[in-house]
């Protein structure tokens, strides 16, 4: 992906706000990711959800629908405070940003 390194943080925010709405799975991420332009791996998105389950932005919990288990992603109190003070300063970035 190019200029990879400048939106991980808008990849790590998509994550966060689907979280914050409702539990997510690695695979569905990756397709709704992919809807709107990024195409992740799952080598690259599941250490994405990993270090942000560590960092305390999103827990998890396993699912054993059938054979094989889904493991469910859902935003902590501490990601949806992180989500909302993103939010704030993308505003504010945007606004100041779109006056050129």
């Amino acid at each position: 992906m190019k200029f990879k390194d400048l939106l991980n943080g808008f990849i790590r925010l998509h994550i966060l706000h689907h979280a914050a709405e409702h539990e997510i799975y690695g695979q569905w991420m990756i397709e709704e990711l992919a809807r709107h332009g990024y195409r992740l791996s799952p080598g690259t998105l599941y250490p994405l959800l990993h270090g942000m389950e560590r960092k305390g932005y999103l827990r998890s919990r396993k699912e054993h629908p059938g054979r094989t288990a889904r493991t469910l992603y859902r935003a902590t109190p501490l990601g949806r405070k992180g989500l909302a003070l993103a939010k704030l300063r993308v505003l504010e970035f945007t606004g100041e940003a779109m006056k050129d």
